[in-house]
């Protein structure tokens, strides 16, 4: 293979022909020029991998010509060849990364492989999450790409709302997406559960969310008041009287009476109630199987329910083949006619505890009530213990504040003075 010194001069005066024309390098071995038919012209660097004669032939593309000169094709040539000398495989490793995964590719390897272990309706809004907030910020990245500063990046922009949107995505049916810091909180374990798993699979070797430093969870602890309550049954009763959905209707209601999260009522079986020990046997609870006691008010809902053909839900849909899903669009309207922004479902779940704790019932059967698996759960309620004991220690102190001149807002109880003196 003849050889020699590539410069300007020669590569100009190089003409294509038919195929691929090679031109190389009589300073540096290895080093050469390809000319291709239709007369673009790449600076390459060829090596064996691993050395030797059985080494496989690689073909590195160094850079284009025009791009770069001659003089600088030759310096990265050489670093190039240099690596190869040393026992590395710049062209492989370029090949591999090419091959490498996309974050939106792992996702999907995710999804099938690695989501086993999730209950169904938990794997679902996972997944959901993932794609609203992280394939669209990052998805193109290969996986090695991703860096703390990337991570970081996308917790800002998820804060920030720039994923959110409200898109209607069917007759009855639309994709509502909000930001803020809690959706970032919640993006950053998501993204982190996806290198754990990408680890496992030995696509990665390192977590980028783990160095990342996250809000701290903002537990919603947000309970309604006596006067809140009546203001939610009033609206729920208005929209009764308006002919809503008696289902909704229903199904708000024991929310408010039984404490149990949103879809445990909602997706309620028949199978799940005894009438006979008064309490409810879920068969599949956020915790696994769960019993939760029922207070009267709440039996007398289910009992005035009546099965619907062979339906297992005592509030199905319109098919019978699930259950009753349409209670959204109902509670928007009770929290607007009740005045009471912000609040949720969950809000009366927390509203079941607080009542609960400060009418005297101990964490522990706070916990049973509410379904909880251990007392950690339970424990956001342990100030409300603290009420009822303050307002005594208000009512004894209250007499001795105003001696000493002090004010008191609370209702005073006087000293009851000894007959004895």
């Amino acid at each position: 293979m003849a050889t020699q010194k590539l410069t300007k001069r020669l590569i100009d005066g190089t003409a294509p022909s038919a195929r691929d024309c090679f031109l190389w390098d009589s300073e540096l071995a290895g080093f050469g020029l390809r000319v291709r038919p239709g007369g673009a012209k790449t600076f390459i660097a060829q090596y064996r991998a691993g050395g030797g004669r059985t080494g496989q032939s690689r073909r590195f593309t160094v850079g284009r010509y025009g791009v770069m000169t001659v003089d600088e094709a030759r310096l990265d040539a050489r670093a190039i060849l240099l690596a190869a000398a040393q026992g590395n495989d710049p062209a492989g490793k370029r090949h591999s990364k090419r091959r490498e995964m996309t974050i939106a590719e792992l996702v999907t390897q995710f999804a099938k492989d690695g989501t086993d272990h999730l209950k169904e309706r938990n794997r679902r809004y996972m997944l959901a999450r993932i794609d609203h907030h992280i394939v669209p910020l990052i998805g193109r990245k290969k996986i090695s790409e991703v860096r703390i500063g990337d991570v970081e990046q996308m917790m800002r922009d998820v804060k920030a709302g720039k994923t959110a949107k409200d898109e209607k995505t069917g007759t009855r049916s639309r994709v509502v997406v909000t930001g803020g810091q809690g959706a970032a909180t919640r993006a950053v374990r998501d993204l982190s559960s996806l290198f754990t798993f990408a680890i496992r699979q030995e696509l990665a070797t390192a977590n980028p969310c783990s160095a990342v430093k996250k809000a701290p969870d903002q537990r919603r602890t947000r309970f309604l008041s006596i006067e809140e309550i009546e203001r939610l049954g009033e609206a729920v009763a208005s929209l009764e009287a308006q002919g809503a959905n008696e289902k909704a209707i229903a199904i708000m209601r024991l929310w408010a009476l039984t404490g149990c999260r949103r879809d445990e009522v909602a997706a309620l079986k028949w199978s799940e109630i005894d009438f006979d020990k008064s309490c409810l046997r879920l068969n599949d609870s956020k915790t696994g199987k769960s019993v939760r006691p029922l207070a009267s008010a709440a039996l007398v809902i289910l009992k005035t329910r009546k099965p619907e053909g062979d339906c297992a839900y005592v509030f199905p849909s319109e098919d019978g083949e699930s259950f009753y899903q349409g209670t959204k669009r109902y509670w928007v309207k009770v929290v607007k006619l009740a005045k009471l922004p912000g609040v949720t479902p969950h809000t009366l779940r927390h509203t079941i505890g607080s009542a609960a704790v400060s009418t005297g019932e101990t964490l522990v059967m706070t916990g049973a009530i509410l379904g909880h698996a251990n007392q950690h759960s339970t424990s956001i309620y342990a100030h409300m213990q603290q009420d009822p004991a303050r307002r005594a220690a208000d009512r004894v102190v209250g007499p001795i504040a105003t001696a000493l001149g002090m004010q008191s807002s609370v209702e005073l109880v006087p000293f009851k003075v000894s007959a004895k003196g």
